[in-house]
């Protein structure tokens, strides 16, 4: 029987997608069920709809999971939920497969920068903010006053995903070679430019701990919320081989040209981790942390 093949082209809603089980899996349930909480009680005691903001929302599986996880419980007076990605064909996507929700659901869908959006003259304050696999890409100085202003006093946040340094993939192909590629991959996390300005952090997780009090969000729980990708029997759960593809790819694209990673060992390295993903070999860990908490001062 032959074996699946890498992909000829790739698409980054389908990643979105094929990594929704992978989301599900890592999300950190004691932070969540903080989350739900919270939520509840806000819910009872609310004589409106509660008003929730998602920025980098992506295709909208966050409001899928929500909704399947039943954050909202039974409704009284609904939920406006305001969701916001830069990306035009994410929220195309989006709004295809959101067509079908509940009555009380309120679903606004935008395309705009979350920044910018944060920026607008006489901005709504909203009641929950949620970042899901987003503020490792953000610099959280320029990043968090501004969403802070999204808050109301007594609003609550949900970040998620924050990536905090360490990538593995197993089996090894060469220790040295494979913790120099590791290196350089975090590293490019931690010179982005993006508009001209310092983008993401490889190590946004454990910063969070201090950068998010300073800025006014008093964390009330935070966890782990580890990717962990592996075979059973030789098969990938879900679409989860065509995500471990694209995380490779995204590897060779970053490292591509780079000035202390020799060219020709660095092709045949991504070669041999696309033919371990075809065989249902590869391994990959990615280290993350979750945060819920409250709007301080």
């Amino acid at each position: 029987m032959s074996l699946p093949t890498q992909p000829d082209a790739y698409s980054f809603t389908r990643y979105l997608s094929a990594k929704r089980s992978v989301d599900d899996r890592a999300l950190n349930r004691h932070v969540y069920a903080a989350l739900q909480s919270h939520v509840t009680a806000q819910l009872a005691a609310l004589d409106r709809p509660l008003a929730v903001l998602e920025i980098g929302a992506g295709i909208g599986t966050m409001v899928d999971r929500l909704l399947a996880w039943n954050l909202f419980g039974d409704q009284r007076d609904g939920v406006h939920y305001t969701a916001l990605d830069a990306e035009a064909d994410n929220i195309s996507t989006a709004q295809a497969r959101l067509a079908s929700r509940p009555e009380w659901l309120s679903l606004r869908l935008v395309t705009e920068d979350a920044l910018a959006f944060a920026q607008r003259p006489e901005q709504q304050q909203y009641d929950l903010l949620i970042a899901h696999a987003v503020l490792d890409l953000l610099d959280m100085d320029r990043a968090l006053p501004l969403l802070r202003r999204l808050l109301r006093p007594d609003g609550s946040f949900y970040f998620t995903i924050n990536f905090d340094g360490a990538t593995i993939l197993q089996p090894a192909i060469d220790p040295s070679f494979d913790t120099l590629i590791a290196a350089a991959y975090h590293d490019t996390m931690d010179t982005r430019i993006v508009d001209g300005l310092p983008s993401g952090d490889s190590c946004t997780g454990r910063h969070l701990f201090s950068t998010l009090p300073a800025h006014g969000f008093r964390i009330a729980a935070a966890g782990s919320s580890d990717w962990v990708v592996h075979a059973i029997d030789g098969e990938y759960p879900e679409d989860e081989r065509y995500f471990l593809h694209f995380i490779v790819q995204t590897m060779a694209g970053a490292l591509r040209d780079h000035p202390h990673i020799d060219a020709r060992a660095f092709a045949d390295w991504i070669k041999q981790r696309h033919e371990q993903v075809s065989r249902g070999e590869l391994i990959y860990i990615a280290h993350q942390l979750d945060f819920f908490g409250i709007a301080g001062s």
